[in-house]
């Protein structure tokens, strides 16, 4: 009740169109405001924010793949948000694996396609919010290939819509059941059944996978927005709460002599969860704003050495964003529902709620370890870690530009010793990986929070720098940062050791059971 409501608001406000083509009806503003949009907007309700979220990676795919005649169709009606959009990939035997799809699409005479086939997992795949959906679908070609060399993209919507974009018969695409999920109930995650479906080629024949990616890699920050903005406001419950509910007193003695009990805000422990929920959510906002301003300077930017350079780094950075935000999510999520006690256990106070959706981030749009494997293997040693190294280069800069600063050594110190870690732990796994390929399979999801880790550090001590230089101006923000960041360094970023030992433990110890013996 009240989403659609909502929707109608938020489309009348024009608020789809923000980061959109003014050619094609949106405002043309840089993605970075579009980024600070959605995160307030996924901290009041994710499943709700999932629906046009999704409709961006729909119109961002076909903005860059679509045929000139399917832009003028779709993209003014995406970005007005009339339409919404969804992606269609996997199916009930792929998961992740969608090599082994098998919807097949049939060409006609006219140049369309009739599409059959089932999909599942397609969040926001069918609801009453807008005039139409356009689903974005994987299918394979009579003619494919096998495995993920045959998968060609298709565009097709719910109602088929006649040239002027008015809307004609319904399309034989349906949900034909409703998924029953731990969390996000507020969003339709469906089953589509595709029974001769009406669709038009996006693209070229048997390059489905990489336009798809254009969507994907957007889900990906999406999703990473998804828990930072779970982060963040489970975090802004928490500290009221903790603030208003009194229990036991303080060991060191009564801080509220007025009151029966003091208010629990005043244990270290409860004070640990917040600011780990706190530091999780300040460190994501730097490095999610960082990423997408280099998406913005990839797109805008004149410079082709610039564009391929942000390329580059977006393409690092992304997997991370994906995994370390939705990890920490989890994590932080579960300390603010725990400041709560049993109360934070019972739906009535919000919660647990915040727990259930953010479970799902871990898992959809290529799970954690998905992420991990594309870090470490596709990302840092196929290119022997040039794109890593030239992140490597800003943390270098930095700590040589801040090294003599006195007040600043309790943080370039641990940055630059994780920088140095960081490097000898790729060039060890990289070797390994050359005898035994299972090597990074076994060390991947300890190595990206590693890298996780390396990121946040730099992005900490780059908000230091500022907040020492503001520390006299009386701004309590400066304050909260500066003692957020020393947090971070002294209770959060020495987690890396213990990562950084595991992952050199190696395979052996993963495989050494007989698959008998579990």
């Amino acid at each position: 009740k009240g989403f659609k409501e909502a929707y109608a608001t938020y489309v009348a406000g024009g608020w789809p169109a923000l980061s959109c083509d003014p050619a094609y009806g949106g405002q043309g503003l840089p993605h970075l405001v579009n980024q600070c949009f959605y995160e307030m907007l996924n901290s009041a309700n994710q499943a709700w924010t999932m629906y046009p979220g999704l409709s961006h990676g729909a119109y961002e795919c076909l903005h860059e793949h679509g045929t000139p005649e399917q832009k003028q169709l779709y993209l003014p009606r995406l970005a007005s948000g009339v339409w919404t959009g969804t992606m269609c990939l996997t199916e009930p035997h792929c998961g992740t694996d969608l090599g082994l799809l098998r919807s097949k699409a049939e060409p006609q005479a006219d140049g369309s396609y009739r599409i059959s086939g089932q999909k599942i997992f397609i969040s926001s795949g069918e609801h009453d919010m807008a005039e139409n959906i356009v689903h974005l679908v994987l299918a394979r070609l009579p003619d494919a290939p096998a495995g993920s060399r045959g998968i060609s993209l298709f565009v097709v919507p719910k109602f088929l819509p006649n040239a002027d974009g008015s809307l004609g018969a319904r399309n034989g695409i349906a949900c034909g059941a409703l998924e029953h999920k731990m969390g996000i109930h507020g969003n339709s995650t469906c089953q589509m059944n595709l029974d001769g479906a009406f669709g038009w080629l996006v693209g070229e024949p048997h390059k489905g996978l990489p336009a798809m990616f254009v969507m994907m890699n957007a889900a990906r920050i999406g999703v990473a927005n998804q828990s930072l903005g779970l982060t963040e406001v489970a975090y802004q419950n928490a500290v009221t709460y903790a603030k208003d509910r009194i229990q036991m007193r303080s060991l060191s003695g009564p801080k509220a002599p007025d009151k029966p009990a003091d208010p629990i805000i005043v244990h270290p422990d409860v004070r640990k969860m917040l600011l780990t929920a706190r530091a999780y959510a300040e460190g994501a906002r730097a490095l999610a704003l960082h990423t997408v301003l280099l998406l913005d300077l990839e797109l805008k930017s004149e410079d082709e050495d610039e564009r391929r350079a942000c390329a580059d780094e977006v393409a690092l950075l992304t997997p991370v964003l994906k995994a370390f935000f939705t990890d920490n999510g989890w994590i932080a999520t579960s300390h603010c529902m725990q400041v709560y006690g049993g109360h934070g256990y019972i739906a009535e106070w919000g919660m647990e709620q915040y727990v259930r959706d953010a479970r799902i981030n871990m898992i959809y749009e290529g799970t954690n370890t998905i992420q991990s494997l594309d870090l470490l293997g596709r990302k840092v040693l196929q290119d022997n870690g040039k794109k890593l190294r030239a992140f490597g280069k800003r943390i270098v800069e930095f700590v040589e530009a801040e090294g003599t600063d006195e007040a600043m050594q309790e943080f370039v110190n641990p940055l630059a010793d994780l920088g140095d870690k960081v490097t000898k732990l790729t060039t060890e796994l990289g070797m390994k990986a050359m005898g035994n390929a299972d090597e990074v399979g076994a060390a991947a999801v300890d190595y990206l929070r590693v890298v996780g880790h390396l990121c946040y550090a730099y992005f900490f001590a780059r908000m230091a720098r500022i907040a020492l230089d503001k520390k006299d101006s009386g701004d309590p923000f400066y304050t909260a940062k500066l003692a957020t960041a020393r947090f971070y360094f002294a209770k959060l970023l020495p987690e890396t050791a213990g990562l950084i030992r595991s992952a050199r433990a190696g395979v052996a110890p993963l495989m050494a059971m007989d698959e008998a013996l579990f």
